[in-house]
């Protein structure tokens, strides 16, 4: 909630750049700033901490107008500056809002830690940054106690339910649909239910759940990007990527939109247009090997050598049961004529291979 400062200050100092008094100026901008007149409050709130730059709370309703006007990584500095003056809770988590919009999610997250005593807006949050960058088990960890406070309230128990679906928890997950059901069908549940046959590899039931979510509110977050998923499962690239299209003019930040979008893009062999999806899917979940795998694999389309080298080294010490990588790395080396070395990626993932074989008997036992 945004507060306004109401200040008393000596009519007698007048700023340089205006002829009302420094008084006169704040209440003008406070009231422009109600108005929605965003541009000319974000001015005269810069006029007046010309003056008076430690004021904490109109360098506040500074960062908050230009947070309004979508110039977050601006707003962020504003609210750092007022938390520099003097900690305030609010502030910290307008702070950590702004950095949500700006797709900074660690950094939310961080500042979202600081936060002592959060109420519940900071609570789910911290947990809605969490599951976006894929920390499935912080999410239910966070989520678990919430829930049983509040077992009615649907917004908890959907990011509850992804959360545990997403972290291959289907049967728990299964107990928090049935929740979200008894308030009737709603595309939330259909989501959940989806997302849950998808990951059992069941795409067509996935795909009979996410068209119904579709229908029932085509503007859910995510229900467009596991829509697409379900198509590509089923093979049909065409309207899965429409649908990714879809997620990505509702949320930019989605993450399996992005690396989706650019694979099908990379597999077009459309490089220019692959590039920008596969680096925002990294800056939302940094660190992710299909992400990394995927520019790697750009990379070495481009000719580019020794970066896609480096780039699958890495992700193959880091995760060496990622046969893709090793296959992939083994390739480069063949083109390079280092037989020997792609002889040895070779071997390594055809154990990886065998093993995956050996294994699925028993997986597809245990569905």
């Amino acid at each position: 909630m945004l507060r306004f400062a109401v200040l008393v200050i000596s009519a007698g100092v007048l700023s340089a750049q205006t002829s009302e008094s420094p008084q006169e100026l704040l209440k003008q901008a406070i009231a422009e700033h109600q108005a929605g007149k965003l541009a000319d409050a974000v001015r005269d709130y810069r006029t007046f901490l010309d003056m008076y730059p430690d004021v904490v709370q109109v360098r506040s309703n500074l960062g908050a107008a230009l947070a309004a006007q979508g110039q977050y990584q601006e707003a962020i500095v504003e609210y750092k500056r007022a938390l520099n003056i003097a900690p305030n809770p609010q502030i910290s988590l307008n702070l950590a809002r702004a950095y949500y919009k700006a797709a900074q999610f660690s950094s939310a997250i961080e500042q979202l830690e600081k936060v002592t005593n959060p109420d519940l807006q900071a609570l789910q949050l911290l947990a809605d940054c969490n599951l976006t960058i894929g920390e499935n088990k912080k999410v239910i960890e966070l989520l678990k106690p919430l829930q049983r406070s509040d077992p009615d309230s649907l917004a908890i128990a959907y990011m509850l339910g992804m959360a545990l679906i997403r972290d291959g928890q289907a049967a728990e997950g299964k107990l928090v649909i049935d929740q979200i059901l008894k308030h009737g069908d709603s595309a939330e549940a259909r989501l959940l239910m989806g997302t849950t046959k998808f990951g059992a590899n069941d795409y067509a039931g996935a795909l009979a759940d996410l068209e119904r979510a579709v229908e029932l509110n085509p503007t859910l977050p995510d229900v467009h990007a596991y829509y697409g998923l379900a198509l590509l499962g089923t093979g049909d690239q065409a309207r899965a990527r429409k649908a990714f299209q879809q997620e990505l003019e509702i949320n930019p930040n989605n993450f399996d939109a992005n690396l989706r979008m650019g694979f099908l893009l990379r597999l077009d062999e459309d490089y220019a247009a692959a590039k920008p999806y596969l680096t925002r899917a990294l800056e939302v979940r940094p660190g992710d090997f299909g992400a990394r795998f995927q520019i790697a694999s750009l990379e070495m389309a481009l000719g580019q050598a020794e970066k896609a080298e480096a780039d699958l080294v890495s992700i193959v010490r880091e995760a060496p049961n990622f046969t893709e990588a090793h296959v992939t790395l083994a390739t480069l080396y063949y083109r390079q004529k280092r037989k020997a070395d792609g002889d040895r990626e070779r071997a390594i993932a055809e154990r990886l291979r065998a093993a995956e074989q050996a294994a699925e008997p028993a997986q597809k036992a245990a569905q």
